[in-house]
């Protein structure tokens, strides 16, 4: 299949090169069209209690998220006569803009202490609007230029989701462009220096074109279904310029290796396409089925990054097997002009990674305990790790919502702004029973009051009335307002809700609310983690078996990522949660928790790389294999062949994403460092240590699998060999009966090998 691709390539290049351009142009410009239709929530479990609570409350009883939330600060105090005369003119200026329907504040709805701040100058201003989506938040930037900052001697802070949302969004589309302004520089250079010419150095850049622009066109076709984040982005950006310096990498590599030996430009480039454009194929079918894991979970926030990962995986893979292979057809031996390193650019068998290969097989053991020891030392902070959920922390602390948050947090520990609902059906017919359930509620550790149709409830005890009875019923349905004194997106939050829940309630009452958004949120993603890693575990071990037909190298390789996962996760728990090198990072807000979302998304990100570089390491000893080498010699060669690639390819990625730590966002800035930290660890210690420690420890057996499976393997494999069934091969493992079939554009036999250097 690849040899025909490469001769339909060769044959037709200038056609071939002219409708990627078209599409290029096509793609960059309706694709841009996608920055104005992204959002920045998408958390919640759309499918959950919280959601169908939400929805009712909107339609029964018109209650909505507030559009803005105010903290109000007086110069001497909240009922000093001519500061409570000042703050109600503003409350009354507030009220009378367009699209809103309600003001509560402290001046205008009986003075309720749970509106007063603690120091006893500050008092609460809660915004409603019939508004939704971009509407919303028009509003309610509109609220903040208007009244924020200074209103004659009165301070005036923003806050609430839309204002957020809409800081988040700005800040992460700026720190994108921050970020590929530090980024592309860095790396154009380093790839000069990885590539050897000016000419080579710029082939990355086509098929990250290709990839960054085509998945744009694809999301923005999605947001016309769909809700898509802004956060996918990132990964659009990151993944394509990533896996264009790998691919390209790889081939331009193997092209320059074909070059040397056949001579003939057209040969090299169909050889390259069959063997390197097999690889290509093989780890971005391995990094889309990973990534494709995200669609499992129920936030769109992380479906996101599904859509965007498949999408920027599979046209940088297109992208590398048609678009680079026309280029390279055209170029011929001119990818090596403008040379800026001396010597011949061609890969040879002997170096550095062909002597630590064969180092570390002299003596694996003691590799493979060292190394797992300072693995596991590093991932023993995770042991601790808590998670928890984005919000206003995320952004910088002097970030103009971030402070209002963090005044309405600390002065109004009561919050009316954003309240546990519950919703009991037909409960009006029950008065006597809601009124006990209300009691059985206020004496939840943490709930500071319970406000039901009639009654305000504290301890068990009703203090007051309900001066608003009338917003607590709807037909014969009950709403009950439970006021807790815990941060509603927390550890701490979704405690209060699963507590609440198991208060014994009347039949169909639901249980909604931010904090119940954030716990609904956080069990839809544990729910289905189950099913995300027996869908990775399965899928990886399939397509690597088919691709090997070994059952050993597949586990091997699994079990290989998940500690270097549990070293990613250590680290992230070492610097995020407990908060040490924040002034490296560029400073962030400590909560103690990591955000979970980003954490699934780090890890499988991770996983999916770290199996693109597993793709490339054992083509090359597979290859080796095939050709009659007994396993040690295979992996010395396959890895003095791969490593210089993997290393390269990895620190390049790694500076593509080490870049969004300038990112002003915290989970940004986690992104950054997880998925860095975990490819130049992957290609380093894993693949250069432990690989060859642990293939030289299981010897032949690397290459096992039962009879069945490798009778499947020759029918279905994803091998460039074909002919007779494989004979038995010097360490135990199989090779072509041919000693070395490898296609009819390849060599026929271990003497028609490259001449080793």
């Amino acid at each position: 299949m690849f040899e025909t691709l490469g001769h339909a390539v060769v044959r037709r290049r200038r056609l071939t090169l002219v409708l990627f351009v078209v599409g290029l142009v096509v793609a960059g410009v309706v694709g841009s069209g996608v920055f104005t239709r992204l959002q920045a929530a998408g958390f919640d479990d759309p499918g959950s209690d919280s959601a169908a609570v939400s929805s009712q409350l909107e339609t029964l009883f018109g209650v909505t998220e507030p559009a803005a939330v105010l903290a109000v600060e007086t110069p001497t105090g909240v009922d000093a006569p001519a500061d409570a005369a000042a703050a109600t003119a503003l409350v009354g200026r507030v009220a009378a803009r367009p699209g809103v329907t309600q003001v509560v504040s402290y001046w205008t709805s009986g003075r309720p202490e749970a509106l007063k701040g603690t120091d006893g100058r500050t008092g609460q201003v809660i915004v409603f609007s019939d508004r939704t989506g971009d509407e919303l938040a028009t509003l309610a930037t509109g609220l903040r230029d208007t009244f924020g900052g200074t209103q004659g001697d009165l301070t005036v802070r923003l806050g609430g989701a839309p204002l957020v949302n809409e800081a988040i969004t700005k800040r992460i589309t700026s720190d994108l462009g921050r970020a590929e302004g530090i980024a592309i520089p860095v790396t154009s250079v380093l790839l000069i220096i990885v590539f050897g010419s000016l000419v080579a150095a710029g082939l990355p850049f086509l098929v990250a074109a290709g990839a960054v622009l085509g998945a744009f066109l694809t999301l923005f076709l999605i947001t016309l279904g769909t809700d898509v984040s802004i956060f996918g982005l990132n990964l659009v950006t990151g993944l394509g310029l990533g896996l264009g310096i790998d691919y390209a990498l790889l081939v331009v590599n193997r092209f320059r290796e074909e070059l040397a030996v056949h001579g003939d430009v057209e040969a090299a480039v169909v050889r390259t396409v069959a063997t390197a454009g097999r690889t290509v194929f093989v780890s971005g079918l391995t990094v889309a089925v990973t990534l494709a894991s995200l669609l499992v979970f129920p936030q769109y926030f992380l479906r996101s990054f599904g859509y965007a990962g498949i999408a920027v995986t599979l046209l940088a893979m297109l992208s590398t097997l048609v678009a680079l292979p026309a280029v390279l057809a055209l170029l011929g031996r001119n990818v090596n002009r403008w040379k800026v390193t001396r010597g011949d650019l061609t890969p040879r068998d002997t170096g550095v990674w062909a002597t630590i290969a064969r180092r570390v097989m002299r003596s694996p053991w003691p590799v493979i305990v060292v190394v797992l020891g300072v693995l596991f030392l590093v991932a023993a902070p995770a042991r601790d790790a808590v998670f928890g959920q984005v919000d206003d922390r995320a952004l910088p602390a002097d970030a103009p919502v971030a402070v209002a948050s963090a005044v309405l947090r600390d002065r109004f520990p009561g919050r009316e702004a954003s309240p546990v609902d519950v919703l009991v059906p037909s409960g009006a017919q029950d008065a006597a029973g809601v009124a006990a359930y209300a009691e059985r509620l206020s004496r939840v550790p943490g709930v500071v009051r319970v406000v039901t149709p009639a009654d305000v409830v504290t301890g068990g005890a009703r203090v007051a009335p309900n001066p608003s009875p009338a917003a607590f019923t709807a037909g014969g349905d009950v709403r009950l307002s439970v006021i807790a004194d815990v941060t509603p997106r927390s550890p701490q939050g979704q405690a209060l809700v699963d507590d609440l829940r198991a208060v014994t309630a009347p039949a169909g009452t639901l249980v909604g609310g931010s904090a119940a958004q954030y716990t609904d949120s956080q069990n839809g993603i544990t729910s289905r983690l189950a099913l995300v890693l027996v869908w990775i575990a399965v899928t990886t071990l399939v397509v690597l078996f088919l691709f090997t037909g070994s059952v050993v190298l597949p586990l091997k390789a699994l079990l290989l990522n998940v500690v270097s996962l549990g070293a990613t996760l250590g680290a992230l728990v070492w610097v995020f949660q407990e908060g040490h090198l924040s002034g490296l990072m560029g400073g962030f807000t400590v909560t103690g928790a990591l955000d979970t979302s980003m954490i699934v998304l780090i890890s499988i990100t991770a996983f999916a790389l770290s199996m693109d570089y597993e793709v490339f390491l054992l083509s090359r000893i597979k290859e080796e294999h095939d050709r009659g080498l007994e396993t040690t010699e295979a992996v010395a060669l396959g890895l003095q062949r791969s490593g210089r690639i993997i290393t390269a390819a990895a620190a390049l990625l790694a500076i593509v994403f080490v870049a969004f730590i300038s990112s002003g966002v915290t989970n940004i800035k986690q992104l950054g460092l997880g998925v860095a930290f975990a490819i130049v660890v992957d290609a380093t210690v894993v693949r250069g240590l432990l690989v060859p420690a642990l293939m030289r420890t299981f010897g032949g057996a690397n290459w096992w699998a039962p009879r069945p499976l490798r009778a499947l393997h020759d029918r279905f494999g994803l091998s460039e060999s074909s002919g007779p069934a494989p004979a038995a091969h010097p360490d135990g493992g199989v090779t072509p009966a041919a000693a070395g079939s490898t296609g009819s554009t390849g060599s026929t036999s271990a003497q028609d090998a490259p001449a080793r250097r």
